[in-house]
């Protein structure tokens, strides 16, 4: 593992005036959470169910569910790992101004971040289409596994219910991108983690850090697209270099 990168960037997050963290599926993953978009996950075994259809069919709406009962049982009982550890530390000390997260899995909530934009909603909470009460997900989740029935609202009666997640077809939450946006172009350091840097809107982000003047740092196994214009690189696992950073700060 590169260390003089490690303490480069130890030293610029300990000069830094406002850093944020974008993650992606990567810092998941090293929970247990498979990448769903990855071969054999969810994604790859089922037919996308479009925010639309999900809206307008009785048969969409109980496919939808036999696919999120699935990827439920796959998350639920999942714990923060190294990573996300690290990063609440940072947090708690005034050194992170906020985390901003494709993850649905609430891990980064779970690890004691206060300061999380969730791009693509949660799947810890269910939310009613037509009322927008809101639930805990696990309850009916059960519920659906024990009849195999789309469970109904308990506030309005209605059938539409959808776990508080971005479905294909859906608009992002409007103020947690405004808000995301807005860390970004005031931040002078960016920590681009776990993430493909591929899907938008999410993979502009870091660039508007570097636009507005900042510095790039992205950790993920992987190559990026983006790698070219990040200031360091750290291709390895994302539990174990946080954490070395975190030894040198």
């Amino acid at each position: 593992m590169n260390r003089s990168a490690q303490s480069q960037i130890a030293h610029w997050l300990n000069e830094s005036n406002s850093t944020v963290v974008l993650t992606g599926a990567g810092i998941s993953t090293e929970s247990g959470i498979p990448d769903f978009r990855s071969p054999g996950g969810v994604w790859s075994k089922y037919r996308t169910v479009y925010y639309d259809e999900f809206m307008s069919s009785a048969d969409a709406r109980a496919e939808y569910w036999r696919q999120k009962a699935e990827a439920h049982r796959e998350f639920f009982d999942s714990q923060p790992n190294a990573g996300h550890k690290v990063l609440f530390k940072w947090e708690e000390a005034g050194q992170l101004q906020g985390v901003i997260t494709q993850n649905i899995d609430g891990l980064h909530q779970l690890a004691g971040n206060q300061n999380v934009y969730e791009l693509h909603g949660t799947a810890r909470f269910i939310k009613c289409q037509d009322c927008a009460e809101m639930f805990d997900a696990d309850p009916l989740v059960r519920q659906y596994l024990e009849t195999n029935l789309v469970p109904s609202c308990a506030s309005c009666g209605q059938h539409r219910l959808k776990h508080a997640t971005v479905s294909f077809g859906q608009m992002l939450p409007e103020d947690v991108l405004e808000r995301s946006i807005d860390l970004c172009r005031e931040a002078d350091l960016i920590f681009a983690i776990g993430s493909s840097l591929v899907v938008t809107p999410a993979a502009n982000l870091p660039l508007m850090t570097k636009q507005a003047g900042g510095k790039l740092v992205i950790i993920n196994r992987d190559e990026t697209p983006v790698d070219q214009d990040a200031d360091a690189v750290i291709h390895a696992g994302i539990g174990e270099t946080l954490s070395e950073i975190d030894l040198q700060i």
